[in-house]
């Protein structure tokens, strides 16, 4: 059956419940992130790309996983003060989940199955992959690691008015 976005609950960085329903209208991005990966320095395009659209509607939520080369073996806490002292991150970061195999999380099993999300298959290649869902809650985009945030497809799916 396939779900929406809205219908997940997660755990943030601090503890809190983060229910996706509260994004309902706005246009969300979603990221797995790790502290000691070469695509790390993505989360410095990932803050300026947040900090010109948060007014627009638009919101980022990250992941940190590790599951990819033990590139993320920090505790909640540390990946929370890791983002926050090198790169100022401000966006909803989630606590640590993992985003493949067996114990993969309940989001990416939506995320990664087109009979949850309604539009393909896919499979986390590696850190910083990246899920563009719509105002409704729909997965309309898959987009790989190296592609950076600010890339100009991804901006102008942002700015553009449904």
């Amino acid at each position: 059956m396939q779900q929406s976005i809205y219908d997940f609950k997660v755990t943030d960085l601090y503890g809190k419940e983060f229910d996706f329903s509260s994004l309902k209208g706005k246009k969300v991005m979603i990221v797995n992130t790790a502290s000691e990966c070469g695509l790390t320095p993505q989360y410095e395009n990932l803050q300026s790309l947040y900090e010109q659209n948060k007014n627009n509607n638009f919101v980022i939520v990250g992941f940190p996983a590790n599951n990819f080369g033990g590139q993320e073996p920090g505790s909640n806490a540390e990946i929370a003060e890791f983002c926050k002292m090198n790169y100022g991150v401000s966006f909803p970061m989630m606590s640590k989940i993992s985003v493949k195999g067996e114990d993969m999380h309940p989001i990416y099993t939506y995320l990664t199955q087109k009979s949850k999300n309604g539009l393909e298959d896919s499979e986390v290649a590696w850190n910083f992959q990246k899920y563009l869902i719509d105002e409704n809650g729909k997965l309309v985009r898959v987009v790989s690691p190296k592609t950076l945030p600010t890339d100009e497809t991804i901006v102008a799916w942002i700015n553009q008015k449904s």
